[in-house]
């Protein structure tokens, strides 16, 4: 089905034509990801379950996806895979042109371009915000003086400037996420991953984040791949939004949202919006 800023290209899940994906970033645009007949089983002592089936889709520079389906449909495993956690069974993962996985070992010259936030901010409750998002660098070898300006830099950008010596458990769940997403952000990944990092948080901080979150990745020119339940959030976030089938997961539809971005809080009673959300719920409520 075709709308004049709403496009939803329909996939066949039974053949794995998830390959549909592929043509819709623009042309001329470079390609940060690729994902290449993704497939990923699970082995245990009851059997193999498989999680993914022929995953494909490329990802330019610069765009924001939004990844969504209902619970166990593989979003988090594929999000893994592309972070380099979680080898695939088989196919292939390319960032900026080069192979993240050879087999089960990860290229660590294509690790570096990843950034990860997960719903949990994961700080280290001992070491005040400053050292958390520093630690990346820390790891690295970077001097004191050199990290900390860094991260100085990044708790400006997320929000969080006046908090360098504060601990972990003194800062609301939003300013956690903040932190963890400026610790992401401390090395300069070209791609950032994400998920569902707002999930735990109230509305109306979620909202903020959603906001802040515009702003950030916009500032960095980062190319962004973000997990949610939520389809308003997936929506109101993403210049794509690709829909997984129930497991094994497979991509049904990709939909473009037409809506410029960054968007205001506003665009959430945009008619556009409005249909694109309602035309998700639908495609999700056939799979029942």
């Amino acid at each position: 089905m075709k709308r004049a800023v709403l496009t939803i290209e329909n996939t066949d899940a039974d053949t794995g034509a998830g390959r549909a994906g592929d043509a819709i970033p623009p042309a001329g645009a470079r390609v940060k990801l690729e994902i290449k007949d993704v497939v990923k089983d699970f082995v245990t002592a009851r059997g193999t379950t498989r999680a993914l089936s022929d995953i494909n889709l490329s990802i330019v520079e610069q765009e924001f996806i939004s990844l969504i389906g209902r619970s166990g449909c593989g979003k988090t495993t594929l999000l893994r895979i592309i972070a380099g956690l979680i080898p695939p069974t088989s196919g292939e993962i390319r960032i900026g042109g080069k192979s993240l996985w050879s087999g089960a070992v990860v290229d660590s010259s294509v690790i570096t371009q990843l950034g990860v936030v997960f719903q949990d901010a994961n700080l280290f409750p001992w070491y005040n915000i400053i050292d958390n998002v520093s630690l990346p660098l820390r790891l690295r070898g970077v001097s004191k003086t050199d990290r900390h300006r860094r991260a100085r830099e990044l708790m400006e950008l997320v929000g969080l400037e006046g908090f360098e010596k504060s601990l972990p458990r003194e800062l609301s769940g939003g300013m956690r996420q903040r932190a963890a997403i400026a610790r992401a952000l401390s090395y300069d990944p070209e791609l950032l991953l994400m998920d569902e990092p707002f999930g735990a948080l109230d509305a109306l901080t979620r909202e903020r984040m959603n906001l802040e979150l515009q702003r950030i990745a916009a500032a960095i020119k980062a190319t962004v791949v973000f997990v949610t339940h939520d389809i308003g959030e997936a929506v109101f976030l993403g210049s794509r939004v690709v829909q997984l089938t129930p497991r094994p997961g497979r991509i049904q539809n990709i939909t473009t949202v037409g809506i410029p971005r960054p968007r205001p809080i506003e665009a959430q009673s945009d008619p556009r919006f409005v249909q694109a959300v309602r035309d998700l719920r639908i495609a999700l409520d056939e799979e029942v």
